[in-house]
């Protein structure tokens, strides 16, 4: 488990990172484009919650914060999706690791955001497409729809359980860093992939799904 040291040190380098965050998308000839989606300094994610704050249910009735426990699974059953989650890093340009484009991608959650259920925005991303290999994980996320369910799957044997907000089809030009990247002082979950037409192999847009916390419970053992 990531110390609240190291975790704070890994945000200080978000923070100050001149590159853009991205997100690979392959097209189907295989060279794929990149979503671009850099958070500004000042926008990195949330602190993890408190001990305190976790044991305490919020004013409003809404689920507390969970510890700290890096998702395994992501379950969206609206759109078919049932993946295992890989941790995903920086690579030496400072660009975010992508998974790997292969015939049965995943999805990877940016391991320098709070895991599901930690307040703060949880950022998952996935591919559209995985070039030759055709649909990736993320191919129908733009169907969904406020009031969909997302279930993040943990390795310390709970579940994180969404809510979705909205879904939003943004230029990559026009990708809304602050908003996605930026603190909050609840659980929050975005999920990221191309949309929108494509120019060669590179799709044009963003999918952003928002989500908020709204539940927790149990899948069984810890992963070991």
């Amino acid at each position: 488990m990531t110390s609240p040291t190291a975790a704070l040190s890994r945000r200080s380098l978000v923070a100050g990172a001149a590159a853009s965050l991205l997100v690979g998308c392959q097209g189907s000839g295989g060279a794929g484009g990149r979503d671009s989606g850099a958070p500004p300094a000042g926008t990195a994610p949330s602190p993890p919650s408190s001990d305190a704050s976790r044991r305490s249910s919020s004013s409003d009735g809404s689920p507390s914060p969970l510890a700290r426990s890096v998702p395994v699974r992501l379950l969206i059953p609206a759109i078919g999706v049932d993946t295992p989650v890989m941790g995903l890093g920086l690579a030496a340009d400072g660009s975010v690791e992508v998974p790997p484009v292969a015939e049965h991608d995943r999805a990877g959650w940016y391991r320098h955001s709070p895991t599901p259920g930690q307040t703060g925005p949880s950022v998952i991303l996935g591919h559209v497409t995985v070039g030759a290999y055709g649909d990736g994980v993320f191919r129908r996320l733009a169907r969904l729809r406020r009031g969909a369910r997302i279930t993040a799957s943990r390795a310390d044997g709970s579940t994180a359980e969404f809510t979705v907000d909205r879904v939003r089809t943004v230029a990559k030009a026009d990708f809304p860093a602050a908003e996605v990247y930026g603190n909050v002082d609840r659980p929050e979950l975005r999920l990221i992939t191309c949309g929108g037409p494509r120019s060669g192999e590179e799709y044009r847009d963003n999918v952003i799904v928002f989500a908020t916390l709204s539940g927790a419970g149990r899948t069984g053992e810890p992963v070991p």
